[in-house]
């Protein structure tokens, strides 16, 4: 399973650093985190994925946007966490100075240096953002964010068959939202 009191630690750490920041649908972020955090718990109960890779799993899906989306630093996460979760948030976070088509090769290939539970963050985490597009998306963006969702499957497909096969389902159901 996991251990609470790392999923807890991180969780407040997660809450605090992301403050009031909203998703794009208004709900605070630490929505967005905490589903992301769901769906990898299911998948290492579903994969029985031992404690330790769980433990790592689950908090880098709780703090897997705090690099990116907050003041808190890779130096921060190794001092309150530990080199590990670190190295899988840092994995997890967009270089901004490289274009957005840049940005997605250039993420991948930091994942797939990664073990396997650091990736699998990746499929969660785009499983959770296959929802209903938000309103100020063109049918150009839609494609385009359907088209990314499979690249990241074809790429990760290998780190946790329950998440590939989720991520495959919502990509499959996506269509209905390409004009």
């Amino acid at each position: 399973m996991f251990t609470q009191d790392k999923y807890q630690k991180a969780l407040n750490f997660a809450a605090k650093a992301h403050g009031e920041q909203k998703t794009t649908n208004e709900l605070p972020y630490i929505t967005h985190l905490t589903s992301v955090a769901m769906e990898v718990m299911h998948a290492c109960e579903e994969s029985k994925l031992e404690v330790k890779k769980s433990d790592i799993a689950i908090s880098v899906a709780l703090l897997h946007d705090t690099i990116e989306d907050t003041e808190i630093t890779y130096d921060d996460l190794y001092t309150e966490f530990s080199a590990e979760i670190a190295e899988g948030v840092e994995a997890l976070t967009k270089d901004s100075t490289l274009s957005k088509k840049d940005q997605m090769a250039e993420s991948i290939n930091r994942l797939l240096t990664q073990p396997y539970e650091i990736q699998m963050v990746k499929l969660a985490d785009r499983i959770v953002n296959l929802q209903k597009p938000p309103k100020s998306w063109d049918s150009l963006k839609i494609l385009n964010y359907h088209k990314e969702s499979k690249f990241i499957l074809s790429c990760l497909k290998n780190c946790n068959l329950f998440l590939s096969k989720r991520l495959e389902d919502k990509i499959n159901n996506y269509i209905v939202y390409i004009k």
